[in-house]
């Protein structure tokens, strides 16, 4: 009786272990997780080494120390997923559940609770009656967005336009524009040059 007692008491804390067998990288902790990489597929682990967002193919990397991983920061991490060959980025939880869709041509990190990204825009230019579908021109602006997705800014005011080759590209279009403080924003012009904004 004393002995199955004493397995009794051990079993909980058994399965409260977890052991994550042959991993590729560990990146360093920040946001309190940690990205960890099995083949082509990443996932977050906790302090506590249990894993907390799932392996999947579509969280972003980032460059950092040299070295590219998808991070956290202000508790979301991008994603990306293709619709009709385009890239389109949006953001995960620490739960893994995605908070803001998949929508913008391209999004930085979350920072002082905003990001920057490239709102597309998709404009039907006409049809094309030997193919049977509509012919689409794209443009986006670059905005500040808040934590749910909604454009706080528009830091761009005329539509960039987007050539076929760019929807196809493995590379997104550049974000331009760069947090300096949690209100303010350097924006480049044509000139190449910079322009301070406030942020509204």
């Amino acid at each position: 009786m004393k002995k199955t007692l004493i397995v009794l008491m051990f079993l909980p804390l058994i399965g409260m272990s977890q052991t994550i067998k042959n991993i590729d990288y560990i990146s360093p902790f920040n946001d309190g997780v940690a990205a960890i990489k099995k083949g082509n597929l990443w996932a977050f682990i906790d302090q506590d080494g249990k894993i907390v967002v799932n392996f999947r193919n579509d969280l972003v990397s980032t460059e950092t120390d040299g070295t590219n991983y998808p991070i956290f920061s202000n508790d979301k991490c991008l994603i990306v997923e293709v619709k009709d060959g385009v890239q389109y980025f949006g953001y995960i939880d620490k739960s893994g559940k995605t908070v803001i869709m998949p929508q913008f041509l391209n999004a930085t990190n979350f920072k002082y609770d905003k990001a920057l990204a490239l709102k597309v825009h998709k404009e039907i230019i006409g049809y094309n009656d030997i193919f049977k579908k509509d012919v689409v021109n794209y443009h986006y602006f670059e905005v500040v967005i808040d934590k749910e997705g909604n454009t706080l800014d528009h830091l761009t005011q005329l539509a960039l336009h987007i050539s076929p080759k760019y929807t196809k590209s493995k590379n997104p279009p550049v974000i331009t524009s760069k947090f300096i403080s949690d209100n303010l924003i350097v924006v480049k012009n044509d000139d190449n040059k910079w322009n301070l904004r406030k942020i509204k």
